[in-house]
């Protein structure tokens, strides 16, 4: 790309010099950028690809960083990281110490907002908004939401917010819907963008408010206004966005430089709310991405000549294809079984449940709350629902847990995948709260299975309870062990041994101290390859809620100190849970905890992250031995061999 426009562009002030004619040359430039980049670093391509010529428009129209543009998930980012001083950066996206995959206001000023959950971006930026007026500050806030993101109840309570009267007046807020779903399918011809060009300028809005004032107090004026609605609405989707107080605009043809800069600068000299609907296409000027969207959303590294190839050996089991594995089969097996995503087919495992059972399948949009409570009421009735979701994205619909499931304590299995270090996708998607956040809940129980067979094992316990169950597990795939067909349990309660000490109890002096490791989830593994290193005893505890506390207090009782190992938050985790047991049973025993430190854990490679905090084999060992080094047999040969599970 020597000599290319794109290489003379380090920041929107520089794009805003161009001609029109350079513009379209710079979207394409940009777009080959865009594909061969996340090609050599994986990452979001569809999203980005639809959202080349919108952002290069965006930049040239608004005086960006003055001008606030809040992206709503910022999935679509990567053009405008591009353009704005990070082209240089972008071979280090979601990799550990560089820059990362969503919007983020410690990376750059153009970042307004850090977003990565969806359906914010209209609340931030009508407070933007709001604060610019307050102060008296000559600025525009533009939010950028997605179809899907549309669904969120949250876009909605902020539309409502934007349209209401308030002490200062309206807000000068821009929302732009980026339609890349074709749901609502107008033609985005020459008739519309004449429409739009026509509905956003000076002359229209001139007219309008003049028949209002000609019209105001007679009983026209009401005829006149439903008259308008109505007219627009034949032409338009957008009554709905007029009832709530915004003046709606489009749709236009998202990857007409010609269309979008012209109604975006007449939208920017306006007051108050505006809404403009922009058409766009997933993957667009990517033959393979435009006809796989789903495939090409978040791809890992590829050859953009030849597209997403096969691996020569089938990949591990993940965690994902276990739940929808199972899924299935449980369904089978039980006709009161739904299943339920907010939005997450694909990335929760659900797509072959949904062509066997598309009556009992639900996708309710990116709605984290109403799938919550919409599960109740299926609960209610008698039916058992599963609820497929994040980590992350439950805690977007907390309050519902409790009020609406726990308080009335329903049978809904929540299936949360995610759990832990996530990886690329970095602090926003890390599931490092729930066991925290779930176990502190009356009636709510926790499981943790360690590996894939157990998995399922868990699942299948949680759905036969009575009562609300979460069943936590990671992203990818685990150890590798076989999963056994069938719809077997765990006892309900109770963890188990997996490995045995070999030294004696300590006397408190030269003699080595034993340790029990107490390891909740996949985290089990490489407590038993640092235990092999202490001679350490090691548990696979299994449940955090109910905790078994009869095998917490026979290791206290035979060891000199326990370590609780967990892939979540350390402050009221499962080592908490163990901590009150030993309290509130007036145990004495030296305890470490290790988890997830009081601190957000950047994106990078999920072994560089475990290791980083400490939760590796070795981290692990090192830990114990730091805590406990002076009492510690450094005799890896006393090692015993690991138990068998109960399930093999």
């Amino acid at each position: 790309m020597t000599n290319s426009l794109l290489e003379k562009i380090n920041s929107p002030a520089e794009l805003r010099r161009l001609s029109r004619t350079e513009l379209r040359v710079l979207a394409r430039e940009l777009r080959e950028f865009v594909l061969q980049s996340v090609g050599r670093t994986g990452g979001h391509l569809s999203s980005n690809l639809g959202t080349v010529e919108l952002t290069i428009a965006l930049h040239y129209v608004f005086n960006t960083p003055h001008d606030r543009i809040v992206w709503d998930v910022g999935h679509q980012t990567y053009p405008h990281k591009a353009l704005t001083g990070r082209r240089g950066r972008m071979d280090s996206l979601r990799q550990l110490g560089g820059i990362g995959g969503f919007p983020r206001r410690d990376e750059s000023e153009y970042d307004a907002f850090g977003t990565a959950h969806s359906s914010t971006s209209i609340s931030a930026a009508l407070g933007m908004a709001h604060a610019a007026k307050l102060k008296g500050e000559a600025r525009r806030a533009v939010a950028v939401i997605g179809d899907g993101a549309l669904t969120g109840g949250m876009a909605f309570e902020a539309m409502n917010h934007a349209g209401a009267p308030h002490g200062v007046g309206p807000a000068d807020v821009l929302v732009i819907l980026n339609d890349n779903d074709m749901s609502i399918s107008p033609p985005v011809g020459a008739l519309n963008k004449h429409l739009a060009r026509l509905m956003s300028g000076q002359f229209y809005e001139a007219a309008r408010q003049g028949a209002k004032s000609v019209l105001k107090n007679t009983p026209l004026y009401e005829f006149a206004r439903r008259f308008e609605e109505h007219t627009k609405g034949m032409v338009v989707p957008g009554t709905i966005f007029e009832e709530l107080g915004f003046t709606y605009v489009g749709p236009i043809d998202g990857h007409d430089l010609d269309s979008l800069i012209p109604t975006l600068e007449n939208l920017r000299d306006k007051s108050g709310p505006q809404f403009l609907h922009v058409v766009t296409k997933k993957g667009y000027g990517y033959k393979l991405a435009e006809h796989d969207p789903v495939n090409y959303h978040g791809p890992g590294k590829f050859d953009p000549a030849v597209g997403l190839v096969k691996p020569a050996t089938p990949p591990k089991l993940t965690f994902t294809q276990v739940f929808g594995q199972w899924l299935c089969d449980m369904a089978e097996a039980d006709p009161r079984l739904v299943g339920i995503t907010p939005a997450m087919r694909e990335g929760s495992g659900m797509v072959e449940f949904e062509k066997r059972f598309p009556t009992r399948y639900h996708d309710v949009g990116i709605a984290e709350q109403h799938a919550v409570t919409f599960a109740a009421g299926l609960a209610c009735e008698g039916l058992k629902p599963v609820v497929a979701i994040y980590s992350t994205f439950l805690q977007r619909g907390y309050d519902q847990l409790i009020h609406d499931v726990a308080l009335q304590d329903l049978p809904v299995v929540f299936a949360l995948d995610r759990a832990g270090l996530v990886g690329a996708d970095g602090p926003t998607h890390a599931g490092a709260y729930d066991i925290a956040f779930v176990r502190c809940v009356p009636n709510m129980s926790l499981l943790t299975p360690a590996d894939e067979n157990e998995c399922r094992m868990a699942l299948s316990t949680a759905f036969a309870r009575q009562h609300p169950v979460a069943v936590r597990y990671p992203r990818g795939a685990g150890a590798g062990v076989a999963v056994q067909p069938g719809l077997a349990s765990l006892p309900w309660g109770q963890g188990e041994l997996r490995r045995q000490s070999g030294l004696a109890r300590g006397d408190g002096g030269s003699t080595p101290r034993r340790v029990a490791i107490l390891a909740f989830g996949t985290l089990l593994y490489p407590a038993l390859a640092a235990a092999d290193r202490l001679d350490a005893t090691v548990a696979n505890m299994r449940f955090v809620k109910p905790l078994d506390t009869a095998l917490v207090a026979e290791l206290a009782r035979t060891h000199d100190a326990l370590v609780t190992v967990e892939e979540g938050c350390v402050m009221g985790g499962a080592g908490s849970a163990v901590a009150e047991h030993l309290a509130a049973a007036g145990i004495t025993v030296p305890l470490l905890m290790l988890g997830l430190p009081d601190e957000f854990i950047e994106h990078g490679d999920p072994a560089k992250l475990l290791a980083m905090v400490g939760l590796d084999a070795a981290g692990i060992e090192q830990s114990v031995r730091k805590r406990f080094g002076a009492h510690l047999s450094l005799v890896s040969s006393l090692t015993s061999p690991v138990r068998p599970a109960a399930n093999d």
